[in-house]
């Protein structure tokens, strides 16, 4: 009787080349989705990066010196600061500022009270406002080059006596808020320099 015994002699290089395919096709697959996903995420990773650098970054700067104006807010007949005037502009590289989407925060010891924009120049208490535009090409926006006088009236039962601590935040749309600390001086005059 013949014996038939199992031959594995007969796997072709045609089968081989289907194998070998076949593998290439899949690590091909394979990579152009891990490449993918990379590219992907490192773009992600970038636009992340530019929108936090872009929030982070403070886009003012007060310029020059901050005054407290005496208005006629008297205190058993002692003069208080009722307007606090400062001067702001862009930084360095900093965006644009619509100074109107602006949100102003009162602080001191006593109070943290939101001041209201007002459009007029002759804001009144608890509120404040554009008190004058230099170098501005006429709209509302904060631009390079150009500088905004803002007058932040004080709320009408917080003025501020002498020695006494405050604080105002300048919180634009976009971008860091510009903290201003100051204190009044121990004599209140009619404009006063505040440190």
């Amino acid at each position: 009787m013949k014996q038939y015994r199992k031959n594995d002699e007969a796997f072709t290089g045609l089968e081989a080349a289907i194998v070998l395919i076949a593998f290439v096709v899949v690590a091909a697959v394979f990579s152009y989705v891990m490449l993918g996903a990379g590219f992907f995420t490192s773009q992600k990773s970038q636009e992340v990066v530019h929108t936090s650098v872009e929030q982070a970054s403070a886009s003012m700067e007060v310029r020059g010196e901050v005054y407290g104006l005496n208005g006629t807010a008297t205190t058993g007949g002692v003069s208080n600061v009722t307007k606090v005037r400062f001067t702001v502009a862009l930084t360095a590289g900093g965006s644009p500022v619509d100074i109107n989407k602006t949100v102003m925060t009162y602080m001191t010891a006593d109070t943290v009270q939101t001041l209201t924009y007002e459009a007029t120049v002759s804001a009144t208490a608890g509120n404040w406002t554009v008190k004058e535009q230099l170098n501005d090409d006429g709209d509302w926006l904060l631009e390079a080059g150009e500088q905004f006088v803002l007058d932040a009236n004080v709320p009408y039962n917080y003025a501020l006596s002498a020695d006494t601590p405050f604080s105002i935040e300048i919180r634009p749309a976009v971008g860091a808020a510009l903290g201003l600390k100051r204190t009044v001086p121990p004599q209140v005059d009619a404009v006063n320099l505040l440190y």
